[in-house]
């Protein structure tokens, strides 16, 4: 059922759907609580997408925004978190989409995108000169595989062995069916396993890890947006 304003028996509502529920009566507070409990699951789902960690934060933001905007409409079908993140892989895919027009344009405009490839290359390579906890470097060798992977097998990979998402989650997410998520999920931990030689299972959960200072930045931003 879509979500009115409505007086209901709290409850029986389930606590995302008491936090939309305020959302939509304007309540900043919980907005940005929202915010900070997804945050990290879009931005790795983005990130798996975009490959660019500045891409994938104006992504996030970006998705928040949309989300608030339309809040009051949302449906109970499925989770708000699997709601969310479906917004922000489809504002994912128009942004590569973007991308992928401008660099054949450039293809064919004779301009050389290379600079645009470098850009990228030092995005990718940067690394942590001092790793600060046990194992930082084999995580850091993981993302590096992760990012090689086709992009239909790398939205899979992190919703499921990083963010811990079951199948028929996965699916809803996406957009495709649930034996299309567990054959994609299967052949990506295989392709995995190639690069790194070993089970990938427990060091996945550690990956394209979300500092706080990426968690404010977003916030600020959408609420920034949202007052201006």
């Amino acid at each position: 059922m879509p979500l009115t304003l409505v007086q209901t028996d709290d409850s029986t509502r389930s606590p995302d759907a008491l936090l939309a529920q305020r959302i939509a009566q304007g309540d900043r507070r919980a907005l940005e609580a929202l915010m900070r409990r997804y945050n990290q699951r879009m931005y790795r789902v983005a990130r798996s997408i975009l490959r660019n960690e500045a891409d994938a934060e104006e992504a996030v933001q970006e998705a928040f925004y949309k989300a608030y905007r339309s809040i009051a409409a949302f449906r109970g079908d499925a989770a708000l978190s699997t709601w969310l993140v479906s917004i922000v892989v489809n504002e994912s895919k128009g942004r590569l989409r973007k991308v992928n027009r401008l660099a054949t344009w450039l293809e064919y405009s004779g301009d050389s995108p290379d600079a645009l490839r470098q850009s990228n290359m030092a995005e990718h390579s940067s690394f942590d000169p001092e790793p600060a906890v046990a194992g930082r470097e084999t995580l850091k060798h993981l993302e590096v595989c992760i990012d090689r992977l086709p992009d239909t097998y790398r939205a899979v990979f992190i919703l499921r062995a990083v963010e811990e998402l079951n199948v028929e989650e996965t699916a809803s997410c996406l957009g495709i069916p649930a034996a299309t998520v567990r054959s994609r999920y299967f052949r990506a931990r295989n392709l995995l396993r190639k690069s790194l030689k070993t089970d990938v299972g427990p060091k996945a959960g550690g990956v394209f890890s979300f500092a706080g200072s990426r968690c404010d930045r977003i916030v600020a931003g959408v609420m920034a947006r949202l007052s201006a």
